[in-house]
């Protein structure tokens, strides 16, 4: 289950830096900055149903409210 868990994490921090025309390593940074990461560690068990997409924007959402702005 780990290993599932880590897997989708990884994947969703590149479509995540996709989207947003960042590195990987960026996005890792700023979704970590944002404590989305740690939302997604919580909440994985409902968020990994969903799409990339909807997840990207939610992320994106959440880290806006934490003082993201992108």
């Amino acid at each position: 289950m780990a290993s599932d868990k880590a897997q989708y994490v990884v994947a969703l921090i590149a479509e995540f830096a996709a989207h947003y025309g960042l590195t990987t390593m960026q996005a890792a940074a700023y979704l970590s900055k944002y404590k989305a990461l740690e939302l997604y560690d919580r909440q994985y068990g409902y968020l990994h149903t969903q799409s990339f997409s909807s997840n990207v924007h939610d992320l994106a959402a959440y880290c806006r409210r934490m003082g993201g702005t992108l």
